[in-house]
């Protein structure tokens, strides 16, 4: 089982990169806000998460043992598959933090592919896991106030409109904070995208 590859980057589509390991590539699915930190050429090292199934084996690769670790306990979930796990993956930690706090499955509804049902299911994994290991929920980076980023009004007009949750979240992440209203920041994120 590969555990982590160190080598040169080389973007793919979106959502892949092929990692060059001494003129070996290997094809790697990293969440969203990962794939748009790498640098094509780079010299990085991924952590990997093997998927091994009977028609398939892929590789998940995230850039510390900490979301490796969390992407496995995701896909570990019923119902959780590699796809959902990445895409859960890339949604900042503190708004998931914020989901469980406020018991508001509807912010996990948010995500592409989580409908009412499982995100009840999952807000419920998501809070038995976050008692088990806290860890899991801290944030690589210092955050401040970060409320007015997840405006679920903002971030359901933007996915109507076709965009996915994760670039939804993120540019909305990068909005000042002026930015007050749903309306403005929906303009605001649609001028960025």
């Amino acid at each position: 089982m590969i555990s982590s590859l160190r080598g040169t980057v080389h973007k793919g589509p979106i959502g892949e990169v092929t990692m060059d390991v001494q003129g070996v590539g290997y094809r790697i699915s990293v969440p969203l806000d990962i794939w748009e930190a790498l640098q094509e050429g780079d010299q990085r090292m991924l952590w990997v998460s093997t998927y091994v199934r009977e028609d398939r084996l892929d590789l998940y690769g995230f850039p510390d043992a900490s979301g490796r670790r969390f992407f496995e306990k995701l896909i570990g979930m019923q119902g959780i598959g590699p796809r959902l796990g990445l895409e859960l993956c890339a949604v900042p930690k503190d708004l998931l933090t914020q989901a469980i706090r406020e018991e508001d499955a509807s912010i996990l509804q948010s995500i592409k592919g989580i409908g009412r049902k499982t995100a009840e299911k999952l807000l419920l994994e998501l809070k038995s896991l976050a008692e088990k290991d806290p860890d899991l929920f801290r944030s690589p980076t210092v955050a401040g106030d970060m409320g007015h980023q997840y405006d679920q009004d903002a971030v359901e007009a933007l996915r109507g409109l076709g965009y996915e949750t994760a670039i939804v979240l993120e540019t909305l992440k990068k909005l000042p904070k002026n930015v007050k209203t749903t309306e403005e920041r929906v303009a605001a994120a649609l001028r960025a995208l």
